[in-house]
């Protein structure tokens, strides 16, 4: 009796261990979708800038913003592509800034209210480098950011790392995007995100030790 009693105390501590562990992950995993999520309080800016990524609802979230009245500019972020390549074989690829940009006019941005960022982007990380930087450029103080919705803490996150509080960004995501955070793990496409967007966050708090691949 008195051994059964030493071996229950024994395996007491680590057995107590595993399951606050497993209720701790379980709490991580079904939660995480969510958390994700973020969402400023949106108030008149210098310019909204469409992240790339997910066309059409980004544009077409910009084109609601920009039509009421939340500002008078709206840039669009290219991300790197094979245009270059392709031009070279003699095949037409117009690319995704393209077809945001008809997005936004075919929903009512006038052509001259658009602007298209000249350097391509590998990452979120550079894209937040470029913009405040055309900001600061530009003597502007404020940007709507628009990209999807498992996108935006991570869009937070390095954008407080790499900027701070000036220029002033608030976060918003495309009102159409699908994306399911309370079951993330049920469609492909939600846990892909979950899973990238939580290894960005990762990468950002590590102070970005993980860069892009150059080709």
């Amino acid at each position: 009796m008195a051994e059964l009693k030493s071996g229950i105390r024994r395996w007491l501590i680590p057995g107590g261990i595993i399951v606050v562990l497993a209720i701790v992950a379980a709490t991580v995993f079904f939660t995480v979708g969510r958390w994700l999520v973020v969402e400023d309080s949106l108030v008149h800016a210098d310019v909204i800038v469409i992240l790339s990524g997910r066309l059409p609802e980004r544009a077409l979230e910009a084109a609601r913003v920009y039509r009421a009245g939340y500002a008078e500019q709206v840039w669009i972020s290219p991300p790197v592509s094979a245009v270059d390549d392709l031009k070279e074989m003699k095949i037409s690829y117009l690319g995704e800034d393209f077809y945001n940009e008809k997005v936004l006019i075919a929903k009512g941005v006038p052509p001259d209210a658009i602007r298209i960022l000249e350097r391509p982007d590998a990452n979120t990380e550079e894209e937040v480098r470029q913009i405040a930087e055309d900001l600061r450029n530009l003597k502007f103080h404020s940007v709507i950011i628009i990209t999807s919705k498992p996108h935006t803490r991570r869009v937070r996150t390095i954008w407080r790392k790499l900027v701070g509080s000036e220029p002033r960004m608030m976060v918003h995501y495309a009102q159409e995007d699908t994306y399911d955070g309370a079951h993330w793990w049920r469609h492909t496409r939600d846990a892909l995100d979950v899973v990238r967007e939580t290894l960005g966050l990762l990468n950002a708090w590590a102070g970005f030790p993980l860069r892009p691949s150059q080709n």
